[in-house]
């Protein structure tokens, strides 16, 4: 892939952690570049010298490698802004940009950065879902359609395969997918009542407005793969369930789902309740140390021990 490649992601509160840790991951794999972070409320504590340039502010994770810290005034959640934020890059903050890849502040790669450079050449690149498949006659796809419907846009039924949101890499020349997921997701904002709902944390309830089977159930990811059916003349390329550490297999792009962040988790509490340590958690510690400094050296040791012990444990201790 010619051209500059960067990396974009949402955060605020105390999503810094995983911020850093992703930052790292991407540096340890060879990633020399732009990371684009779009923010609300305070900078990252760790974010100690910055650089003020073009209403954002540069951090430097290593030679090569920078963070620019972009603030967003948006009242939506995080998780429904993403076509939005990726747009802008790609229009005002980043013209030279020519693909981008938006990963959670909860995903970490393990994956050699040539990997992501040959792989967006097969088009939009994303990831399979903790629940795909769904059939291309399934309840929430038939929801999906009767909704869009009523706008006038056609869905058509294509793959099984449905996509999680946490990580879509999508080419300049592609832009015209994001448009479309925008604007789809536009769509269901308003049916919901507003993209301050979201079927995650921190998020306003979507009880009695997830629609039928539940096609509303996680907006930006029910879009997402509604976009895949709507557009036309462009390729989506998939990875399985193991990429993101879904199932068994080596993870690229292993994602912490769910309410337990690594770096909130209690490991040796959560073992003895039979939830041993995941993919992600591992590797989150594992690139917690630099080239950005997330924590002192004693807490490093206290929580890999702490993921050693309950490892240990989990062979042991099922949860029923």
């Amino acid at each position: 892939m010619n051209g500059t490649l960067a990396i974009c992601t949402l955060f605020e509160g105390g999503y810094h952690y995983g911020v850093g840790a992703l930052a790292n991951s991407l540096h340890a794999n060879g990633f020399r570049g732009v990371i684009w972070a779009g923010y609300r409320g305070a900078l990252p504590p760790w974010a100690k010298t910055l650089s003020s340039s073009q209403g954002y502010a540069e951090f430097q994770v290593a030679e090569g490698c920078v963070i620019r810290f972009l603030p967003v005034q948006t009242t939506a959640h995080f998780t429904n802004f993403k076509p939005d934020f990726m747009l802008s890059l790609f229009e005002e903050h980043a013209p030279d940009c020519q693909a981008l890849f938006y990963l959670d502040p909860d995903v970490v790669v393990c994956e050699a950065w040539r990997f992501f450079e040959e792989w967006i050449s097969c088009g939009v690149t994303v990831c399979e879902d903790v629940n795909s498949p769904f059939a291309p006659q399934h309840p929430r796809r038939i929801g999906w359609r009767r909704f869009y419907g009523g706008f006038g846009i056609q869905l058509a039924p294509k793959e099984a395969y449905y996509a999680n949101g946490g990580f879509v890499g999508v080419r300049r020349e592609d832009i015209a997918f994001l448009k479309l997921w925008k604007r789809l997701q536009d769509h269901m904002m308003t049916a919901i009542g507003g993209a301050e709902y979201a079927g995650i944390s921190g998020g306003k309830s979507l009880e009695g407005r997830r629609g039928f089977a539940h096609c509303f159930d996680q907006p930006d990811q029910e879009a997402l793969n509604a976009t895949f059916e709507a557009v036309e003349g462009v390729t989506v390329s998939f990875v399985g369930r193991q990429a993101m550490g879904f199932e068994a297999g080596k993870p690229i792009l292993p994602h912490a789902l769910g309410s337990g962040k690594p770096w909130q988790k209690h490991y040796v509490h959560d073992a003895l309740c039979g939830k041993a340590p995941r993919a992600v958690d591992k590797q989150y510690w594992h690139y917690a140390q630099g080239p950005i400094p997330l924590y002192a050296a004693s807490h490093l040791r206290s929580k890999r021990l702490a993921l050693r012990v309950a490892a240990a444990m989990g062979r042991f201790i099922r949860r029923n």
